[in-house]
């Protein structure tokens, strides 16, 4: 039948505008829906946090080429990848903290990363944050941060110049057998190929398709503190939390309620609770005294493995989704991988790992957030999503929300 021509990729996101791009570079004929603004879901509240300390083989390869392609990036335009190590650390008297810490980073350099074990007195020389309360930390030096507005409008620019349509402010469905959008239940559109990348919703979208994909949201947060910090990414793995260098000070984040939410009723603001700890636990961890600026709800999405939804769900209809808060360092890579799939060009290809087809969709599963040091790597994005506030801790299956 040939390479696919014209192609839809609903959700402009940092994994959508990617595919697009990367899609319409080689030849294709790309049309991007999206319902609201470009980067206003859940890349607009993502933490834009990179690395490569990985400690799985599939892992690896993946943020390898997404951090090779960040750096390639960086300069083009305003986007800018700014090169900062990633501290993750567990604190004294934690120590099953401090063994996960130690087993992760054997791992990670059996895979040849550029991560050690660091005492307390060699990382209080080396960064300015306190250091009297852990017990053991280590050191990723090939890690950094960028902002994912500024990736968003970099990519708006770069699918605009490569001929891609954009569709803006309309809700869409998606139909298979053939592939086909259709616009406010009037107009359709026949497609080569469609890519649902639309974060949560692409749950809903499949599933009034008639395709169940095997994913629950989880509820995250995130503030930015304004101060002076000019000191590395920190991940602290007794608490969960996670900080990193932010133009108006610091960006801290966690607040992960590991329950299924509902994506269809959430409030984008965050806890008063959440607000309190983090701002305390910034300053605790910089030792300076930030104030707020802003802070937010978003969601991120589970999958029963941990593993993202990435590939073909029927004959001509991809998806990408599940991201445990990886889905912004993960774009680069991700994107590029499902242009490649689509087009069947043979110069990439993604994972069976995260084959959609591996789940039944039905399955009941426990959310679990990504934020770990158990070898899955642990979550310094935090694509704090879309902003849920549910209470909901159902985890059956059920399509709430849909």
């Amino acid at each position: 039948m040939g390479s696919p021509e014209r192609v839809a990729v609903v959700g402009a996101g940092a994994v959508g505008l990617t595919t697009a791009y990367d899609l319409a570079s080689r030849g294709a004929q790309v049309t991007l829906f999206e319902r609201d603004e470009p980067g206003s879901g859940m890349t607009d509240r993502a933490a834009g946090i990179c690395y490569d300390a990985y400690a799985e083989d599939i892992d690896v390869s993946v943020a390898d080429r997404a951090m090779d392609r960040f750096r390639s990036l960086s300069g083009d335009g305003e986007f800018v990848f700014h090169e900062t190590p990633y501290v993750f650390l567990a604190r004294e008297g934690d120590e099953s903290a401090a063994t996960a810490l130690t087993e992760s980073v054997e791992r990670m350099r059996v895979h040849d990363r550029d991560v050690s074990l660091v005492d307390t007195a060699e990382l209080g020389e080396r960064f300015p944050i306190r250091t009297d309360d852990i017990a053991l930390a280590g050191v990723a030096e090939n890690a950094g941060w960028a902002d994912p507005v500024a990736y968003v409008d970099l990519f708006v620019e770069k699918c605009e110049r490569a001929g891609v349509e954009f569709r803006v402010g309309d809700e869409v469905a998606v139909r298979a057998e053939p592939p086909t959008v259709v616009v406010t239940d009037e107009l359709s559109a026949r497609f080569d190929a469609v890519v649902v990348a639309a974060g949560i919703d692409s749950r809903c979208l499949l599933a009034d398709a008639g395709y169940l994909i095997a994913l629950k949201p989880y509820r995250a947060q995130a503030l930015v503190g304004e101060c002076d910090y000019r000191g590395p990414i920190v991940y602290d793995a007794t608490d969960g939390s996670y900080l990193r260098p932010h133009p108006a000070g610091v960006l801290a984040g966690d607040g992960v309620e590991a329950v299924e939410a509902d994506s269809d009723d959430w409030d984008p603001a965050a806890d008063d609770w959440f607000i309190e700890d983090a701002l305390d636990t910034a300053r605790h961890r910089t030792k300076l005294d930030p104030e707020l600026g802003r802070a937010w709800a978003g969601l991120c999405g589970s999958t029963p493995d941990n593993n993202p939804l990435v590939g073909e769900v029927v004959d001509g209809v991809y998806v990408a989704t599940g991201w445990h808060g990886h889905g912004f360092m993960w774009a680069p890579a991700m994107g590029e991988s499902l242009a490649e799939a689509v087009l069947g060009d043979g110069r990439g290809s993604i994972p069976k790992a995260f084959d959609p087809s591996r789940f039944d969709g039905d399955e009941s599963f426990t959310v679990v957030e990504g934020m770990t040091l158990d070898g899955e790597g642990d979550d310094g994005d935090s694509d704090v999503g879309d902003g849920d506030n549910d209470d909901n801790d159902d985890n059956d299956g059920s399509d709430d929300g849909c």
